[in-house]
């Protein structure tokens, strides 16, 4: 089988043993923006051409692939959805040559009712399930997810916009003006310390212009006090500390994504469990299994 992870920016591809196993495994840029009106098909086959000569006939794709700007809109699943229901709401899309399927993404809702998707991510949490993983599982990224894993199922989620609102001010706002390139360790230890004061977080934002301006803030660390103070103010809301809980946090993301995440977490005294980002890859193998192959 082929499974295949096909987001806003990139496109990564496995050719899957009938067990599960990545036996190859590409990535590339191709994201879905990218893709004129009608080129999908085209687009896939100039990716995976020599796997289907291979004779490989079953795809599943999962991301952005599925939304309203994708190849096929694929409808949400409410939560709490498990592998089985995910597997029994793919859809199909034509392609010539293969069976190709599609997960959907997933919904829920926050205490207010306000509803919450993901898509994409889901396929990472299914194969966290499949190992066996339960309890609070951190998905960083441009928009963190933050999900439950319980009962062999995915009982919730919340999203986080950290990653887009960091490189928003970073680019679009004053802070990019002051901020120059370099590496901190110790001003991302005291942004994340900073998210704990009283004032909130947009008056905190504004605190690292202020900072700078007053030189209390080096230019060259003005971008990594600024990712710890975002990613302190999400861990403390997505995290509940608060409420005496030590639970572990499963942490999974590719090397780049977790050493901030998981520096975060260690300062703010959770204990981390982490995992490879290729979970995606054993995601779509369990969903695959649990169709009886993409039919």
């Amino acid at each position: 089988m082929i499974g295949i992870d096909w987001g806003t920016t990139s496109f990564r591809a496995y050719r899957l043993a009938a067990d599960g196993r990545v036996l190859d495994r590409l990535e590339r840029a191709g994201g879905i923006l990218g893709i004129p009106a009608g080129g999908f098909p085209a687009a896939l086959r100039a990716a995976i051409g020599p796997w289907l000569g291979a004779g490989e006939a079953e795809i599943l794709m999962c991301g952005m692939v599925g939304s309203r700007q994708g190849w096929v809109e694929a409808p949400y699943l409410p939560c709490p959805a498990g592998p089985a229901e995910i597997a029994a709401a793919t859809i199909e899309v034509p392609f010539e040559g293969a069976r190709v399927r599609l997960l959907p993404g997933l919904s829920t809702r926050d205490g207010a009712g306000v509803p919450d998707v993901m898509r994409g991510e889901e396929t990472k949490l299914v194969g966290l399930l499949a190992a066996g993983v339960e309890g609070l599982v951190c998905l960083p990224g441009t928009h963190s997810k933050w999900a439950r894993l319980q009962g062999g199922r995915i009982a919730g989620f919340a999203t986080h916009m950290t990653g887009e609102v960091r490189a928003v001010l970073l680019e679009h706002g004053i802070l990019g003006r002051l901020a120059k390139p370099g590496r901190s360790e110790a001003a991302f230890a005291r942004g994340v310390a900073r998210s704990g004061d009283p004032g909130g977080l947009l008056h905190h934002v504004f605190g690292t212009r202020a900072l700078g301006l007053m030189g209390d803030l080096a230019a060259e660390a003005t971008a990594d006090y600024l990712s710890g103070l975002l990613i302190g103010h999400e861990i403390r809301a997505a995290w509940p500390r608060g409420a005496g809980s030590d639970e572990a946090v499963h942490l999974a993301a590719s090397a780049v994504l977790a050493e901030g995440y998981e520096a975060a977490l260690g300062q703010l005294g959770a204990t981390v469990i982490r995992h490879g980002d290729d979970v995606v890859a054993a995601g779509l193998a369990a969903v695959r299994a649990g169709r009886g192959g993409v039919r």
